[in-house]
């Protein structure tokens, strides 16, 4: 396979307030691209009545996008890169670390091109991570489960 690109699909709950704040989750996801290493060309966040956020961040490699519902402390996140230069995994934590979401899934979808006879292939893999507070105060991610599937 020739991996042209990788998906990450972030659902997160019992996340912090910050998640709506219009302005505060817009600095989040455009440090996140750049701590990715990726290159951004244009953002746009909205507010919804009555307090949910939604957004976009082009970068060069593809986007990171975000929708909240604070009320339900519900936030879903999609990463997409192409190249390899980029580190999404990277933006993924930092993302998670910025609204404190207690409970997360995640699925990584590879995507591309299988080389022999150019059909498309993904690979996708899902675990669902357990975030708990150490005795110090630190976040641990705690793996519950982790799943690999090739479709």
């Amino acid at each position: 396979m020739n991996p042209r690109g990788h998906h990450y699909i972030v659902e997160a709950s019992g996340c912090a307030e910050v998640i709506g704040e219009v302005d505060k989750m817009q600095e989040i996801l455009v440090e996140a691209a750049r701590r990715a290493n990726a290159q951004v060309w244009a953002v746009s966040f909205h507010r919804f009545p009555p307090n949910g956020v939604s957004g976009v961040v082009v970068i060069s490699e593809s986007h990171l996008s975000i929708h909240t519902w604070p009320e339900l402390e519900y936030m879903a996140l999609d990463i997409y890169t192409c190249g390899s230069d980029t580190r999404p995994d990277v933006a993924v934590d930092y993302v998670l670390e910025k609204v404190k979401a207690k409970h997360t899934h995640v699925t990584e979808i590879t995507r591309g091109l299988d080389d022999g006879d150019r059909e498309f292939y993904h690979s996708l893999i899902t675990w669902e991570e357990q975030l708990r507070q150490n005795d110090d105060g630190q976040r641990d991610k705690k793996p519950k489960s982790k799943d690999q599937e090739i479709l």
